[in-house]
């Protein structure tokens, strides 16, 4: 319980954030939605093409449509010289809006076209303009129905916002997000809680609003419009501006236990040095560099072989050090971001099998993996088999798994202890290697780069030097058996710490506790 208590205590900048983004997102939809009701209402040709598109919008899964809009902000931004953010509220925004249209634009055309003609040709008698029928004759009639509509979209809408945390723009699926990855359980239940609360007042208030229309009770959907602008200015109490902004720090991380604890590690220094911090978990690896290099965090924990795989689009591998002197030369030169070092481990990708597993069938290599490969089934992380590294092994090695099967990484391991997979993509770092007893193959032919852990700042930090130095104590720091003693104490079945705790842990074992 005192977990769960704990957990609530990080909803309230998060539930500002959330409500922030689905009242906005709910604003715009009406906004849109209304006066294309009314037009698809009056002709059968838009109808057709309006509510066309809306079902077509909800047909894509809401993940799917907020990384959409990442490329294709990118591309906008370079083609009017930068400036339109392509990771954050502007993403999530667009996404949340166009999956609000639909119930409101159905439901104000089924509204419209369900008034008794009647109605409509007692207006004409009366000499009624176009504007006077629709708002004396037509929208109290089709009020209900159509807020019955905007009562869908808000539920749908506050449900989706969760799943923003993907692109940056903190929510309560932050919570939620985090606490699968490290089996937070009371972090997960204090996210979904707290979203489902959101989820249910917004729903009962407008649905007084609805009843009090329909009742011709003036009074109550007042009193409840009231309450819900009142409630949604007191939520988003923590966004209202307060002095000492430009001293508030954004640090990244992304969606796995060591980002966690070294985001909190790097987040605890800078508190020291006097700056505000705030925290975007969760950054999938293909938007993380971008947003840093786009200003939208300030910091993060990277590893070699992905920016050099990913970004660079370098298929050797040369020597760690070469490669880390490579990367900060790059990324200084093409996205002026700052590469302050390396903080003295690697988490590279390995594959792991069980101890007693490799011993009965002989296998202590990718060579000696190749021939047992067409009976045995892979699990990897829910990217590695996209990622241009599971090409280079394949390059390297005729590997023919009979199948593959993606997971999270926390339940990538539990696939391999339940037997589910044979052979799984390990991070070299993680603690749950020594702890579950599995052996990493080697790699002979070298088709794996280095992966040290490097601390990427942004271009307006790559200057600042109080910045650079509550951070360069880092660098060098942290040996790979610290990381894994840090990482399994987050990720082990009993007695889980949070990732706040083993990071303080961690500046204490290394020796960067002030």
């Amino acid at each position: 319980m005192s977990a769960f208590l704990d957990a609530l205590g990080r909803v309230p900048p998060l539930l500002a954030n959330h409500v922030l983004l689905s009242a906005a997102a709910l604003l715009l939809g009406i906004a849109i939605s209304l006066p294309l009701g009314i037009w698809s209402a009056r002709n059968a040709t838009v109808a057709r093409v309006s509510l066309g598109f809306a079902s077509l919008v909800q047909t894509i899964p809401s993940l799917a449509l907020l990384a959409l809009f990442y490329p294709l902000l990118l591309s906008l931004s370079a083609l009017v010289g930068g400036g339109i953010p392509a990771l954050g509220f502007l993403p999530s925004l667009i996404a949340l809006t166009l999956y609000a249209l639909l119930p409101i634009l159905r439901n104000a055309v089924a509204g419209l076209h369900g008034i008794d003609p009647a109605m409509i040709q007692a207006a004409d008698a009366v000499g009624m303009t176009p504007a006077q029928k629709l708002r004396l004759v037509e929208a109290p009639l089709v009020a209900p129905v159509l807020i019955a509509g905007i009562r869908t979209a808000a539920v749908w809408t506050i449900g989706a916002a969760t799943l923003s945390t993907t692109v940056g723009q903190p929510s309560l699926g932050d919570m939620i997000f985090a606490g699968l990855q490290t089996q937070n359980w009371a972090l997960v239940l204090a996210g979904c809680v707290s979203a489902a609360a959101l989820a249910l007042a917004v729903d009962a208030l407008i649905g007084a609003i609805e009843y009090g229309i329909r009742a011709r009770r003036r009074w109550l959907w007042i009193a409840s419009a009231v309450v819900l602008v009142l409630g949604t200015a007191a939520a988003t109490a923590p966004l209202w501006p307060k002095g000492g902004a430009d001293r508030t720090v954004v640090v990244g991380a992304k969606n796995f236990s060591e980002q966690y604890i070294l985001a909190r590690l790097i987040g605890d220094r800078l508190e020291q040095a006097g700056y505000t911090v705030e925290y975007r978990d969760g950054l999938g690896s293909a938007v993380v560099f971008g947003a840093l290099s786009g200003g939208d965090i300030d910091v993060y924990v990277d590893y070699a072989g992905t920016i050099w795989a990913n970004e660079m689009r370098r298929n050797d591998v040369p020597e760690r050090p070469a490669m880390v002197a490579a990367i900060a030369d790059w990324a200084r030169r093409e996205h002026h971001v700052g590469l302050v070092g390396s903080l003295g481990f690697e988490n590279a990708y390995a594959f792991a099998m069980k101890g007693d597993a490799t011993k009965s069938k002989r296998i202590a290599s990718l060579d000696d993996l190749v021939k047992a490969a067409p009976g045995m089934t892979l699990g990897s992380d829910l990217e590695f088999l996209e990622r241009p590294e599971w090409a280079a092994v394949k390059r390297a090695y005729p590997l023919r798994f009979a199948k593959t099967t993606p997971y999270s990484p926390t339940f990538m391991y539990r696939a391999l202890e339940s037997g589910n997979v044979d052979v799984i993509s390990a991070f070299s770092s993680d603690g749950r290697i020594a702890a579950d007893g599995l052996t990493v193959l080697t790699d002979p032919r070298r088709a794996i780069p280095g992966y040290d852990a490097i601390l990427m700042v942004a271009p307006k930090r790559a200057g600042d030097a109080k910045f650079l130095a509550a951070l360069k104590p880092m660098v060098g720091r942290i040996p790979v058996e610290a990381m894994r003693a840090a990482n399994y104490r987050v990720d082990r079945d009993t007695d889980k710490e949070t990732p706040e705790a083993a990071a303080k842990w961690l500046a204490a074992k290394v020796g960067l506790q002030e």
